[in-house]
């Protein structure tokens, strides 16, 4: 995710629209190929490789580059509904790390999801900050794409049959048989959130009013942006690092997104439950971090038929916390395939928070105000990024939170780990496929 030793593009030189230097070569033919029987043939561009994974759509209108960045759609081919994709081009993804940034402009520093399909891939493109079109960062990042294709037809199937496991085919292997069903790679049956992870503990804005642990089970970096932003010094780490054993020395829990089934994060969760039982400061969970504090509380995560992908999701407050306000309808950005189970009757101490007005899932919990703790888990992503800043403030009301417990406590608060050693910055793992998903 965080990095130093980027490569920078040159931006090009160009007026309203950019224009090829030479004649481009011609696209190679691809094919996507559905475990459930289905082929879509078109034409491929970016990387020249064929690549396994798990086909998904995203109903999101813009920011394909920061979808397309985002560790939770690791091992996944991404769909995009929005008929034209890479009009305006991919940015610089450098930016600095200090009080306002954590050095990449988008949501990590690569390509995640293992493959893109679109509809019409944009062949010139404009914007002021563009650097290089989708084809070319898809080329670099070693990612396929496939374009030319029935977006609508795919994501209706997707739709009515659910998440489907797909291969992509590029080149010679377009005009060869789809694969037979155990050729399949599934991604959810690896530890992707181990894979997304840093192995190391990072500090961001050291110099901030209060400290916050971060468990990153594949952060993006707008989370560590929207808490960096808001004063807070972040400590980064693994996701299955033992908060208990630091706690003392932070102000406040937070646990991030992160791509894959939940249940290979039980060991954070047993973790987390020994926290929310001995602990009493707070904790706010998002998307993976949500499902994580659900485990921790005793309610069982499923995995949802198609799951929510976009930035138009709306969701119902069912209580009022800080800035959300029971009975108010919030437009979310969304990325997930597994969701909590609504049960009756909750857990003790807890109580549903928001509920998904289109498909009636659990959008997220939070502790009750009888139970003496402040902790919140939202399955959206209040930060977005791209998508609707409808809930962003539930950073501010988390941060708020974090400094009236430390007023409270009046304990000052230890300036470095003592049980781990600290970088300044740490670069997200590399999008890798297991042999099985070579070409």
């Amino acid at each position: 995710m965080l990095f130093r030793n980027f490569t920078r593009i040159s931006r090009l030189s160009r007026g309203f629209a950019t224009h090829a230097t030479s004649t481009p070569t011609p696209p190679l033919p691809a094919t996507l190929h559905l475990k459930t029987g289905q082929s879509f043939h078109g034409r491929s561009f970016g990387a020249p490789k064929s690549i396994f994974g798990e086909t998904v759509f995203s109903t999101s209108i813009t920011s394909y580059t920061e979808s397309m960045t985002d560790p939770s759609y690791r091992g996944q081919i991404l769909v995009f509904t929005t008929p034209l994709i890479g009009n305006y081009g991919v940015p610089s993804n450098t930016t600095p790390i200090d009080s306002n940034d954590v050095g990449v402009y988008l949501e990590s520093e690569r390509i995640q999801c293992s493959a893109v399909v679109v509809a019409d891939v944009a062949e010139k493109f404009s914007h002021y900050l563009a650097a290089e079109s989708l084809s070319q960062w898809c080329q670099r990042h070693g990612v396929p794409g496939i374009t030319g294709v029935d977006t609508r037809a795919i994501t209706t199937l997707l739709r009515d049959q659910g998440t489907t496991l797909g291969r992509l085919a590029i080149g010679s292997d377009a005009a060869k048989p789809a694969p037979a069903a155990h050729e399949y790679w599934d991604p959810t049956t690896e530890n992707l959130v181990d894979q997304a992870s840093t192995k190391t503990p990072i500090v961001l804005n050291p110099t901030g009013d209060v400290k916050i642990a971060v468990l990153d089970f594949g952060a993006k970096a707008n989370i560590l942006r929207s808490l960096v932003r808001r004063g807070a010094s972040v400590t980064v780490l693994p996701w299955n690092y033992d908060f208990n054993k630091v706690r003392d020395q932070y102000d406040g829990l937070f646990l991030s997104n992160g791509p894959g089934d939940p249940s290979h994060c039980m060991e954070a969760a047993m973790n987390l439950r020994k926290t929310l039982k001995e602990w009493s400061k707070p904790v706010f969970g998002i998307c993976m971090g949500h499902q994580v504090i659900g485990i921790a509380a005793g309610l069982d995560a499923y995995r949802m038929t198609f799951g929510n992908r976009g930035h138009n999701q709306p969701v119902l407050a069912l209580a009022s916390s800080g800035s959300i306000k029971a009975g108010r309808v919030y437009v979310t950005s969304q990325n997930h395939q597994y969701a909590l189970k609504l049960q009756d009757p909750f857990p003790e101490g807890w109580e549903p928070f928001f509920i998904n007005c289109n498909d009636s899932s659990i959008e997220g919990i939070k502790s009750t105000v009888g139970s003496g703790k402040s902790v919140w888990g939202v399955q959206f992503h209040p930060e977005s990024a791209g998508g609707p800043l409808d809930t962003i403030e539930m950073f501010t009301d988390f941060l708020a939170e974090c400094r009236a417990h430390k007023l409270q406590a009046g304990i000052p608060k230890r300036d470095v780990m003592d049980t781990a050693k600290v970088e300044p910055a740490f670069k997200r793992p590399q999008a890798a496929q297991p042999i099985a998903a070579a070409a």
